[in-house]
């Protein structure tokens, strides 16, 4: 019988990457009760769907941002469930033409959700039409050109858009206020990531040992998708060397080889730490610089590393650049001077 270890690396790869999909869908709560954290969102969430339902209304448009892996997509389809209707979902980018926004509007039914990933990189031309979609629920398009061309008018049913995205500030102004409510998703504390990797491990029926759960939440970077996607893993490395069961030893093992050190920080991490305190001793260095330096791309930067490195205190936002601070030289084990971060 052969195992995923036999297949070629890309399709390896392809096969992995499909099981942590459907994985990730079976660990999504289903539930307010089994959603952990941002207990202020929920609770207002939960006055605002209650008080549409009382009015027997859809809920205002909501806009949800925040690091990618913080729920925003679960807090969506939690509220279509509450509400108890569907949640139909695509992405800014992926809506590139006014038919398409047509296809997907028309296709709705009274009260659906729409979730609108990645809102941000929405055409500027698709949101001059979808603003009369969200205010008036009508949608109108320009059929022909020059002298022959005519606007039709479809009437829409009532639905609820959720707009998801990492860069709020790429956001039109006109966009952003047709939002009835707008909340930003911050980072986990660390008993509730450890709530999230218990209540993963229980869904995939892993075995694993309370000093382990410690263990991978204290590097999951505050994130429940990288406390998730390290538990897979781990549990990998447990099936294979120690019949199923999560210990702190195989924990600290697996996580060993993943590259992931006690923070969190991956060798992707180190690389712009190194970057900027071996090219550009210390900074303050601008982000372009630093992400040609690092070999990565801006948004790269911007979205995946840089917040959790300023949140761990190992990056410094100045007025000029950015600025390794002391505790990523201590982390790095560089002896560290202050005349490389005079400002």
């Amino acid at each position: 019988m052969s195992s995923i270890l036999d297949l070629p690396t890309g399709q390896a790869e392809k096969k992995l990457d499909k099981e942590d999909e459907i994985l990730d869908s079976s660990l999504r709560p289903k539930n307010w009760a089994d959603y952990v954290g941002q207990e202020k969102i929920k609770e207002n969430l939960k006055i605002i769907i209650t008080a549409a339902k009382q009015r027997n209304q859809s809920p205002d448009h909501l806009l949800f941002y925040g690091n990618s892996g913080l729920g925003k997509t679960t807090l969506a389809h939690l509220v279509a469930l509450e509400m108890g209707k569907k949640i139909r979902m695509t992405s800014g980018p992926a809506i590139e033409r006014a038919g398409d926004l047509a296809a997907i509007l028309t296709n709705l039914q009274e009260g659906d959700v729409l979730f609108l990933d990645e809102i941000h990189r929405m055409h500027k031309t698709i949101e001059e039409y979808i603003y009369p979609a969200m205010e008036d629920y009508k949608l109108n398009l320009i059929l022909g050109k020059g002298p022959m061309a005519r606007t039709m008018e479809l009437q829409l049913p009532h639905f609820t858009i959720i707009g998801a995205t990492t860069r709020p500030g790429l956001l039109s102004a006109p966009l952003r206020n047709r939002f009835g409510g707008t909340f930003q998703l911050n980072f986990y504390k660390p008993e509730d990531i450890e709530k999230i990797i218990e209540r993963s491990a229980r869904l995939l029926k892993v075995h694993i040992h309370p000093e382990a759960i410690n263990i991978i939440a204290k590097r999951s970077r505050f994130t429940p998708r990288v406390a998730n996607r390290l538990l897979k893993r781990v549990r990998d490395f447990a099936q294979v060397k120690n019949q199923g069961v999560v210990t702190r030893e195989i924990t600290e093992h697996a996580l060993g080889s993943l590259e992931v050190d006690h923070m969190g920080l991956e060798p992707g991490d180190i690389k712009i730490l190194l970057a900027l305190i071996e090219k550009f001793d210390g900074g303050p260095v601008g982000l372009q610089s630093l992400a040609a330096a690092a070999m990565e791309e801006e948004d790269t930067l911007l979205d995946m590393y840089e917040p959790y490195l300023m949140q761990c205190g190992f990056i410094e936002r100045t007025p000029k650049g950015r600025v390794a601070s002391k505790m990523a030289y201590e982390h790095l084990g560089i002896k560290y001077s202050k005349v490389n971060n005079l400002i």
